[in-house]
């Protein structure tokens, strides 16, 4: 095989491991989107939408029409004379007669008993003599028997209400339905006890932890990374081996010392603790030492002093790590959930926050999942537009500081 043919097929092999890792890549991103756009879907849905069988993506609505000033639901009709026609049902649980024409049982009128005129004669259906009526069904007169009684409604023509009206039984009729989406979902879910206070407490606490645990890190990584003191390695590797500790261990300590302190059921006790982190500490920590010393000593022969080295080089070089670890931040400190669960009293709804009001949503309205989607939506809104505008940030610090140290 010549060398030609052979870099052709090594640049066809290459092709087709690329398309298979990008097929691969974009099924699995489907999949992963389903559920999400399945809940954004449901939460534009009226309730009664959502149990629908065969379930649909779009949110559904019942169509009306008016009539006379009223507004009615439309349905589509089948109509005496054959074919079907979107009427408005102006009455539900009419007392109807089932009507087979004599000669021709395809015929089925389904009418009043008040609509037909009687013979006075009869005929033998099975055995059983039933009455004979003359019905006018699309302009001509037809010999029918009287099968028996149906409850229906009563139909009319949204453009002619004042034309006779057609009969049917509800199984025979089909509600007309089009595309509406339920914004007022969302409204409804902010007006609900807690819900609005819950997730303007989210938002507090989320904006205080993500600045608290940033500063902290900053201090801790340019302290850990550019100032020499004793121990300093030692002490670094104890504060990372924290990270190790599992939290459910640390539950009832910080639970008893926020009761001993009196922070119990408050906000501050949501806050406060979690302004240090040991991984944040670490990742800028990583970060700094990457930075050239010559900078610092460049900065500190003109006269900059450590605080104006650190916030004036330092932090400005560090944008990506930063974008990192207030991307995590923000995603740890709002779905919190077993924290909050414990220290926060169930009652307190003036210091909940949204995990805990969705939890309790997802169980005081399982009648109504389509709100409890809009509380979901609403709650998954701001991580997925932090992330959406950190990920350059967040991209550029994995491929250039993850690897470094």
């Amino acid at each position: 095989m010549s060398a030609p043919s052979t870099r052709g097929i090594r640049t066809w092999r290459s092709w087709l491991a690329q398309l298979s890792t990008y097929a691969i890549l974009l099924i699995a991103g489907i999949v992963v989107l389903v559920p999400f756009i399945l809940a954004f879907f449901g939460s534009f849905k009226t309730a009664e939408d959502f149990f629908t069988y065969p379930p649909r993506l779009l949110p559904n609505v019942a169509a009306t029409a008016d009539v006379n000033g009223e507004q009615l639901p439309l349905f589509t009709v089948p109509l005496p004379e054959g074919g079907t026609a979107d009427l408005a049902r102006v009455e539900n649980g009419t007392s109807l007669r089932e009507f087979i024409g004599v000669d021709d049982p395809s015929i089925v009128l389904i009418a009043p008993a008040d609509s037909v005129t009687a013979t006075g004669t009869t005929v033998t259906v099975d055995g059983e003599d039933k009455e004979v009526f003359t019905a006018t069904i699309g302009g001509a007169s037809v010999t029918v028997f009287d099968n028996k009684s149906r409850i229906g409604g009563t139909y009319v023509d949204p453009a002619d209400p004042a034309a006779p009206p057609v009969f049917a039984v509800s199984s025979a009729v089909t509600a007309v339905e089009e595309v509406e989406f339920q914004t007022g979902n969302y409204s409804k879910v902010m007006q609900l006890e807690g819900f609005g206070r819950s997730l303007t407490n989210t938002v507090l606490v989320t904006i205080l932890v993500v600045v608290g645990q940033v500063f902290t890190s900053i201090l801790g990584g340019y302290a850990f990374s550019r100032l020499r003191f004793r121990g300093r390695d030692k002490i670094f590797l104890l504060y990372l081996g924290s990270i190790m500790i599992p939290f459910v261990v640390l539950l009832i300590p910080l639970y008893r010392l926020m009761i001993a302190i009196e922070w119990g059921n408050t906000l501050t006790s949501l806050v406060i603790p979690f302004v240090f982190t040991a991984y944040g500490t670490f990742l800028m920590r990583q970060f700094f030492v990457t930075i050239p010393k010559e900078l610092e000593e460049a900065a500190v022969i003109d006269g900059a002093s450590r605080w104006t080295v650190l916030w004036k080089i330092f932090f400005p070089l560090s944008i990506p790590a930063i974008a990192t670890l207030s991307t995590f931040s923000f995603l740890y400190a709002w779905n919190s959930f077993v924290w909050p669960l414990i220290i926060i009293d169930s009652g307190n709804t003036d210091g909940s926050v949204l995990a805990l009001t969705l939890s309790v949503l997802g169980g005081r309205a399982a009648d109504t999942p389509n709100l409890v989607l809009a509380g979901v939506i609403t709650a998954m809104l701001a991580p997925v537009t932090v992330f959406l505008l950190a990920q350059r940030y967040f991209v550029e610090n994995v491929a250039s500081s993850g690897l470094k140290g």
